[in-house]
């Protein structure tokens, strides 16, 4: 008979926040850098650990809370104590022209490239039955946790302030960019696109201030093994504290280094 979609089931699971928690500037810096990386090092933990196969008779009614079950015990034992978010687990319904056998064991699985974070999906396949298969089915993972929101619009180029945002809570797992917590991340930091009012700030939408531009004379410091040599230069592109860019020295050699917070450039020999 026709496979009927799974009903859809939600939980929430994770760490709440402390109570009489300090605001974000008040917090230490190693569990605030530690929150900045939520999006790509905690999210790509959940992998799920080994699945543990079950039996299901009916594939239509009983994958749903295999696959909730499935993902709430693998967020609980990949939860962190550090890091303050509240999970929330969605999960999808069957493609309803599915028909699908009977199934002594099945087993969840997470496919290669997925991670248990935003919208993602699930798979599932009969390892012990009369037909063997393989199917998906897509769950979303929220975490909310706080965050800093923008309390107005932002034009591209603008440096942004401490009062351009306020602190609330926001799904980090809404997009893949990671969130920055920590104001420091973005306080004096330049807009890269346009930000609209309600958007939590991510890494991707903002870049350090160029601290000269193409063509400028900068100060180069080349570093070798026991020695450093300090000369000057043309820069052949804008530069900003972190980046990597070539400049012209006066012999015409085209070196390459990275911008400290002074403006100068260091090339390691």
């Amino acid at each position: 008979m026709p496979a009927t979609p799974a009903t859809p089931f939600s939980s929430s699971l994770g760490v709440p926040p402390a109570a009489g928690r300090a605001p974000a500037r008040a917090r230490g810096g190693a569990a605030l850098r530690a929150l900045c990386l939520v999006g790509l090092g905690w999210a790509a933990a959940l992998g799920g650990g080994a699945a543990q196969a079950q039996a299901v008779g009916d594939p239509a009614t009983d994958l749903g809370p295999l696959t909730q079950r499935w993902l709430d015990d693998a967020l609980s034992r990949n939860a962190s104590t550090a890091l303050p978010l509240r999970m929330e687990v969605s999960v999808g319904s069957l493609d309803s022209r599915l028909r699908l056998a009977p199934c002594a064991r099945v087993e969840p699985y997470l496919p290669v490239g997925s991670r248990l974070w935003g919208r993602t999906r699930l798979g599932l396949r009969c390892i012990e039955g009369a037909m063997a298969w393989n199917v998906f089915l897509p769950v979303t993972i929220k975490a909310f946790g706080p965050a800093w929101v923008l309390t107005g619009n932002v034009a591209p180029g603008a440096v942004l302030t401490a009062n351009d945002a306020t602190e609330a809570e926001v799904d980090w797992a809404a997009d893949a960019a990671p969130i920055m917590a920590n104001p420091d991340l973005w306080v004096g930091q330049i807009a890269a696109r346009q930000l609209v009012a309600g958007q939590a700030l991510r890494q991707t939408m903002v870049r350090a201030p160029l601290l000269f531009r193409a063509g400028a004379q900068v100060k180069v410091v080349a570093q070798g093994p026991g020695y450093a040599v300090t000369s000057a230069g043309q820069a052949l592109s804008a530069g900003s504290v972190g980046q990597t860019v070539r400049v012209r020295m006066d012999n015409g050699r085209i070196v390459s280094g990275i911008v400290n917070e002074g403006g100068t450039v260091d090339v390691t020999l």
